[in-house]
């Protein structure tokens, strides 16, 4: 039986690694497309690359999460993912070529994405699934990309593009590092839960959910391949574009403290739906009326619900629908089949509006045609077919 003293230790570790984790998103999802600009591509070949990078999450975190859900062995895997990012993403010291930037940043999402399965089940079996201490572990992530985004926005003002390789090295090696220590309790490879994986994934309610959940990652494309530059292209510094993404993401701190007594409170399906639905309204706006800072601001605080709620009740549905016995792999599915699938299908169509900044509004109007579509379909489900709203016991 863990000491409390043990079990605090762990959480802190857990929370470490979650702020590195999310540093490394913090660096690439807002600045890839400006260190890809910065190497002479075009935008229809950032598009490209960010789709194929983003594809690469559908197989590795799928490969390593079987293994995992087969030993009960999750730590090894964390560990030598996070091992094996850093050692792929220093290949872009040599390679600047099209393809060359393709296969080193391919392989480090490859082996990152891995990453994130496995430390989701260590979490929530160490905290026994508790959704509001889930939650406020999980901020330390959102604190971790805030940081690095603000602290990149500056940097850029001052140095070249390829500041972002350098900054994504050094948090990837301390990522690593920060493994090491960390403990939680082992999975058992036996369970008793009844049913296959095929009929968890053919179940009506989870192909409804995933495909919502692509469709989000779809309209969220444009906005990781594309907002910093379109935020320099309208005539904000680099520095303020820093801040607009970590205003987003404090947004989303803040929801993570309150999202375990939300989800409580309302429900996994009501929830999804209203975050939908403010995915939509927050890529029109960014569309239409980026150019009016309260607007933007406005749009950035909606991060709030259509990023953190939104995978906070997500990441519940998946814990509950496939229990113990499949947590790893519905966790990577997830993952991978949204975020990768999801992404890289974004990306591509970003990559193809955007003509170098001139099909900005177009592009966001298709992002918040995804996100409507999103709602739509989870409008076609009943929502006592979803997992029930959690009790007050487990809430934050």
């Amino acid at each position: 039986m863990p000491t409390t003293q043990q079990t605090s230790t762990s959480l802190f570790g857990l929370g470490l690694v979650y702020l590195l984790y999310f540093s490394q998103l913090g660096i690439m999802v807002p600045y890839i497309g400006v260190m890809l600009d910065g190497r002479g591509f075009s935008s229809a070949e950032i598009g490209e690359l960010i789709a194929m990078i983003t594809l690469t999450r559908v197989v590795g975190p799928n490969l390593w999460a079987a293994l995992a859900d087969k030993t009960g062995h999750y730590l090894p895997i964390i560990r030598i993912g996070s091992l094996l990012a850093v050692l792929s993403f220093l290949l872009l010291f040599w390679f600047d070529g099209y393809w060359g930037i393709a296969l080193s940043m391919g392989l480090m999402m490859m082996f990152w994405t891995a990453i994130l399965p496995q430390l989701e089940v260590v979490t929530l079996t160490t905290i026994a699934g508790d959704s509001g201490l889930y939650s406020k572990i999980r901020l330390w992530g959102s604190i971790g990309y805030i940081l690095c985004s603000v602290v990149l926005g500056y940097l850029l003002d001052w140095f070249h593009s390829d500041v972002v390789i350098w900054a994504s090295v050094t948090v990837l090696a301390a990522l690593f590092l920060s493994t090491l220590p960390i403990s939680a309790p082992r999975q058992s490879s036996q369970h008793n839960e009844v049913g296959s994986m095929w009929q968890k994934l053919k179940a009506p309610v989870f192909m409804a959910f995933i495909l919502s959940a692509i469709l989000l990652q779809v309209s969220f494309g444009p906005f990781y391949g594309f907002f910093a530059l379109y935020m320099l292209d309208i005539g904000y510094s680099g520095q303020q574009t820093g801040w607009f993404i970590a205003l987003g993401v404090m947004a989303e701190v803040i929801i993570f403290l309150l999202a375990g007594r939300i989800i409580s409170r309302f429900g996994i399906h009501r929830l999804l739906l209203i975050c939908l639905l403010l995915a939509a309204l927050r890529w029109y706006l960014l569309a239409t009326l980026a150019g009016n800072i309260l607007w933007l601001v406005f749009s950035q605080l909606l991060h709030a619900a259509s990023f953190g709620l939104a995978h906070a009740a997500s990441i519940q549905f998946i814990h509950r629908h496939f229990g113990k016995k499949f947590q790893s792999r519905g966790q990577a599915i997830y993952a991978s089949i949204a975020f990768g699938g999801g992404g890289a299908i974004g990306n591509y169509v970003a990559g193809q509006l955007w003509h170098q900044g001139q099909g900005a509004t177009a592009t966001f109007i298709f992002a918040s045609a995804a996100a409507g579509l999103a709602a739509l379909v989870l409008l076609l489900v009943k929502r006592q077919s979803f997992a029930p709203p959690m009790s007050s016991t487990t809430g934050a």
